[in-house]
């Protein structure tokens, strides 16, 4: 859980710096860059977020 924290809190610093860089600046490569990453963040969560349900899954109960 604290991996998805850090991944989060580095995707949002990510994407709220480059947002605010392009109403600074109003350079449109500022926004691409932070809708591209927002989509890897949010591939990277689900790929956690599946990897804890096969652990879920996997560990024998008992």
């Amino acid at each position: 859980m604290l991996i998805m924290r850090v991944i989060l809190l580095l995707a949002v610093l990510a994407i709220g710096g480059s947002l605010l860089l392009w109403l600074v600046t109003g350079n449109p490569r500022y926004r691409s860059w932070a809708w591209k990453c927002g989509r890897v963040a949010l591939v990277v969560m689900f790929v956690l977020l599946a990897l804890f349900a096969l652990e879920r899954v996997l560990v024998p109960v008992g």
